[in-house]
C-alpha cells in the first residue's frame, strides 16, 4: 500500500529514508527515557531529525505514533517468541527461555513502555483497545503452549489451558510491573521464583509417570 509521492513515502527505493521507521525508532527511545506521560513530539521529530510536520503525516496525532509504536514494537517481540517457542524443546527450557526473554525486554525499554501504555489505557479507551490487541497475541501463544503442555503431561489437573496461560500471563505482567517499581529484594526475589517454576517444571517432565495398565483378557 503506498502512502503518498514524498520523497519519503516509499522506503523501499535506494537512497530513500524510510521516515516512518526512523520516527517510530526516536519514539521507542523517547518513550523508554521519558515515559508516556512526558512523550513530546516535537522531542520526537529532533530525535528522528525530521520536521514535526511528519508526525502527522505518517501517525496522524501523537496517539497515533504512540499506537503505531506498540503494535510495532509488539509484533517483532512475539514473533521472536513464536519462533522461539516452536524449537523442539521441552517445557521447563521454554520457561528458562521466557525468564531470559523478561530480563532482555526490560533492558530494551519494551516492558517499560507497555507499562506504560497500560496505565495509559485505564482513562483512554484507545490505548486500551491497542494494549488489549497486543496482549491478546500473547495469551494466544501461551494458550496454546498450555494446551501442549496438557498433552505431554497427561492433562492440567482443574485448569483449562485458557485458564493457565491466565495465570501465566499474570505472573509475567505482574512480575515486570514490580521489577519497573524497583520491587526486587530478598523479601520479594521475583526472578527467583520465577525461574524456580521453572525447575518444578522440569522435576515434573522429567518424572517417570506410571504406565497404563494392560487391559485384561
Amino acid at each position: 500500500m503506498t502512502r503518498g509521492s514524498g520523497d519519503d513515502a516509499v522506503a523501499s527505493k535506494p537512497g530513500k529514508r524510510d521516515t516512518r521507521q526512523e520516527l517510530l525508532a526516536a519514539a521507542e527511545t523517547c518513550l523508554r527515557r521519558d515515559g508516556h506521560a512526558a512523550l513530546s513530539t516535537r522531542t520526537v521529530a529532533e530525535t528522528a531529525g525530521v520536521p514535526l510536520s511528519q508526525i502527522h503525516y505518517h501517525f496522524k496525532s501523537k496517539q497515533g505514533l504512540v499506537l503505531a509504536l506498540l503494535d510495532h514494537l509488539n509484533e517483532r517481540l512475539l514473533e521472536r517468541q513464536s519462533a522461539t517457542f516452536a524449537e523442539p524443546m521441552p517445557l521447563w527450557r521454554r520457561w528458562e527461555r521466557a525468564c531470559d526473554f523478561l530480563d532482555e525486554d526490560l533492558s530494551s525499554g519494551y516492558v517499560r513502555i507497555l507499562q506504560d501504555m497500560m496505565a495509559a489505557g485505564w482513562s483512554d479507551p484507545e490505548i486500551a483497545e491497542a494494549v488489549r490487541r497486543s496482549l491478546r497475541g500473547w495469551y494466544a501463544l501461551l494458550n496454546a503452549l498450555a494446551r501442549e503442555a496438557g498433552e505431554s503431561l497427561g492433562g492440567l489437573g482443574p485448569f483449562s489451558p485458557a485458564e493457565v496461560a491466565c495465570l501465566v500471563g499474570a505472573a509475567f505482567l505482574g512480575s515486570e510491573a514490580k521489577l519497573l517499581l524497583g520491587f526486587e529484594s530478598e523479601a520479594m526475589p521475583i526472578r527467583q521464583a520465577l525461574r524456580r517454576f521453572g525447575g518444578l517444571l522440569r522435576q515434573i517432565e522429567e518424572t517417570p509417570r506410571p504406565q497404563a495398565a494392560a487391559p485384561a483378557r
